[in-house]
């Protein structure tokens, strides 16, 4: 085979390796993907969606706890935008967060009992209504609006390794100081 040919078998071998290449990528895992539009193309952009039913309970529960406190829940996923412009939100977590306003920003022991009765709530609610995988609990202290304690607890990480766990030693296995 002469130059020439060798060249062209070796483009044509490389578009074929390109095209095998880019339909064997799949577009990121769904939880919920609507039945109607699994075969239209899609756009995918990582979304937060308001969990409006779920945030009301939740508030509720924490202003139980303490009338200062607040609490809502939203859906972290994916908008499937259409060429079309519409969009389908596709739900990967569900996520919550608690906020409540404190005197001291030293209380360890205090913050952890805090996560201890706020995972109580959020591990009791039934899988099925909450869409997608466990996300994690958000824990905001605040002294003032400068001075604040934030730390994410993973639920599941919460329900694997940390049952029976409270106050400072809680709080110190999932509060990592800047």
């Amino acid at each position: 085979m002469n130059r020439a040919g060798k060249w062209a078998v070796g483009i044509l071998l490389t578009a074929a390796a390109a095209a095998g290449a880019l339909q064997t990528v799949s577009a990121p895992t769904q939880t919920e993907m609507p039945s109607a539009q699994q075969n239209e193309a899609c756009g995918y952009q990582w979304a937060y969606s308001p969990a409006p039913q779920l945030s009301e309970a939740f508030d509720a529960e924490v202003k139980s706890m303490d009338p200062e406190a607040s609490g809502r829940v939203e859906y972290f996923g994916e908008d499937c935008v259409h060429p079309d412009g519409t969009s389908d939100f596709l739900t990967k977590e569900t996520d919550f967060y608690f906020r409540l306003k404190v005197n001291d920003l030293k209380q360890e022991e205090e913050f952890g009992n805090w996560v201890v009765k706020v995972m109580e709530y959020v591990t009791q609610i039934p899988r099925e209504d909450l869409p997608g995988s466990y996300g994690f609990v958000e824990f905001w202290f605040e002294e003032t609006e400068a001075e604040h304690i934030a730390f994410r607890v993973p639920i599941q990480n919460y329900i694997d390794e940390a049952q029976g766990k409270n106050g400072a030693e809680l709080f110190q296995m999932f509060y990592n100081p800047p």
